[in-house]
């Protein structure tokens, strides 16, 4: 994965002054041969600067080094603040006066975090550098979270046998802030997976519970709704089992990165980003991929989303079913998960929304699609169908079907696929009702919504939605009501309105698949006899 190092010009008292990690610091804290700049003649890396750098218990000091370049030392002032939980640390120290002047020649000074040792704690602590010259004055903040243990000793650190000369890989990936410093736990985990692989079999757990592998989450950030698990009444597995089951997922799927080259961008969205590339197999071979990661500033809650929600349909075979194809997790960089694609394959949403001159998520490059007929819409729901219909035999639900999640051709073919970064990339399609779950509220059955009971027939009611869009466009559903009253207004028996141009025919399917109870709605095999025959009757009028 390439990287985009944003570097911004600041104002004349920074223009004059570094401020970097040396390479003995950046591995001692990173496991990185590179020095990290944060300022830099006058250019700042902001990803650096808003990386929260992780201090693990046994490091209880910070080194930075500084050099003035105006000829002059340049006056400063520091402070370093705790944000939170100050009981389990004590009052920082400097190892240089809060205030002085920058010297014109490289220097290291230390910020020494001691933990009190009697409470059990992450600590953020921000230290704030103001250099001015004049009357001008600039502030940078570096911020760190301290790991704090109650009752554990701190061993002595060496880092005088730290290498110091640093590849040019290890000065990219440093100097674009450290994002990948986030995985780092997540690659040894899958490391220890790849020398099991070959004793260890395959297992899926019986229930995917929504919080899955997940910390807990908040509606700012991704939620932890999980979109595939199996329907079963067997008590939920131990998170640790589900965990272990992710990661050996990882572990048959990792590939190389080196051999991943990653060539436009499909998709973007706030932290997430979908590329269209190309992968080598061992042999040589190259095949078109669609590659899903996330920005250098996602959150661990969103890596591990992304990792759970792909992996998923790991195991599903089936021509209406796009499954992921690998995962590379190398280098301490964001992951990469890997499907098999093609030039000719859009995702549905996007193509609806062109079929009306509508552009969303970055998607550029593509002429806009022939008109949709009411033969086409049919096709394409019967391959949606078909799609679920195998997820379903093999007891997986999807749990969030819509056209975002699929993908079609120039053909007019249509693959399930899941719904990784679909809520970063379709935001306006999900909402959180103060649950700390980002929904898609909008395409969920009534018991679902309120009482998140999913079964076959949750996934039936989303298929008719599904089937919605495709007549409108990709028009949004219920789009005059507010998120908190769709239950009430799906309880009260109102439901989407016929779209214009619809068959009575067609819009009688949906309005079947919204029946208030789940034993009333069609079974998918039912479903499947009704539209092949009415895609038959659309084909002999034509």
């Amino acid at each position: 994965m390439q990287w985009l190092v944003l570097l911004v010009f600041l104002p004349t008292c920074l223009a004059h002054l570094n401020v970097y990690l040396s390479s003995a610091e950046v591995w001692r804290l990173l496991g990185l041969t590179a020095e990290l700049y944060y300022v830099r003649e006058g250019q700042i890396n902001l990803y650096a600067l808003n990386f929260l750098v992780p201090v693990p218990a046994t490091i209880g000091e910070l080194n930075f080094t500084w050099q003035s370049l105006a000829r002059k030392p340049l006056p400063y002032s520091l402070r370093v603040d705790v944000v939170s939980n100050p009981e389990a640390l004590h009052t920082p120290t400097l190892s240089i006066a809060s205030t002085g002047f920058v010297p014109t020649e490289p220097q290291t000074w230390q910020v020494e975090l001691p933990c009190t040792r009697t409470v059990a704690a992450e600590v953020d602590v921000t230290i704030s550098l103001n250099v001015s010259i004049g009357s001008n004055s600039t502030v940078v903040h570096f911020r760190r979270r301290k790991i704090c243990l109650k009752d554990s000793p701190r061993p002595a650190v060496r880092v005088d046998n730290a290498p110091h000369s640093a590849t040019s890989a290890d000065i990219f990936y440093a100097g674009a802030g450290c994002a990948g410093a986030l995985l780092l736990i997540a690659a040894v985990a899958a490391a220890g997976c790849r020398a099991r692989a070959r004793k260890l079999r395959r297992a899926r757990s019986e229930e995917q519970d929504a919080h899955a592998f997940l910390p807990d989450s908040s509606c700012k950030s991704a939620a932890s709704y999980t979109s595939y698990r199996r329907p079963t009444s067997v008590p939920t597995v131990a998170a640790e089992e589900r965990a272990r089951d992710l990661q050996q997922r990882i572990a048959e799927l990792t590939i190389q990165r080196c051999r991943v080259r990653l060539r436009s961008v499909a998709m973007e969205g706030t932290f997430g980003r979908v590329y269209r590339g190309t992968y080598a197999d061992e042999d040589g071979r190259e095949q078109e991929v669609l590659v899903k990661t996330v920005a250098e500033h996602a959150s661990q809650v969103q890596l591990s989303l992304l990792l759970q929600e792909g992996c998923m349909l790991y195991g599903i075979h089936h021509e209406r079913v796009l499954s992921v194809l690998g995962v590379s997790i190398e280098d301490q960089t964001a992951p990469f998960l890997l499907y098999p694609w093609g030039s000719q394959w859009r995702n549905l949403k996007q193509f609806l929304l062109a079929c009306r001159g509508v552009t969303i998520g970055g998607a550029t490059g593509c002429a806009p699609p022939p008109p949709l007929t009411t033969q086409h819409v049919v096709r394409m729901a019967l391959h949606a169908l078909d799609g679920l219909a195998y997820l379903h035999s093999q007891h997986v639900l999807h749990k969030d079907i819509s056209a975002r999640n699929c993908v079609v051709d120039e053909n007019l073919r249509v693959m399930i696929a899941d719904n990784a970064l679909s809520r970063d990339l379709f935001p306006a399609d999900y909402h959180c009702l103060g649950d700390n779950e980002n929904r898609p509220i909008k395409w969920l059955a009534l018991e679902a919504l309120s009482k998140k009971q999913f079964s076959p027939a949750s996934d039936v009611w989303a298929l008719g939605v599904l089937l919605w869009e495709l007549t409108t466009l990709s028009h949004q559903p219920y789009a005059e009501v507010d998120p908190f009253e769709v239950a009430a207004y799906l309880r009260d028996g109102y439901r989407l309105q016929q779209p214009a141009n619809c068959p009575d025919e067609l819009f009688a399917v949906m309005a079947y698949c919204w029946a208030m109870s789940p034993d009333d709605r069609p079974t998918l095999p039912q479903l499947q006899i009704f539209l092949r025959d009415f895609h038959a009757q659309l084909t002999r009028f034509v």
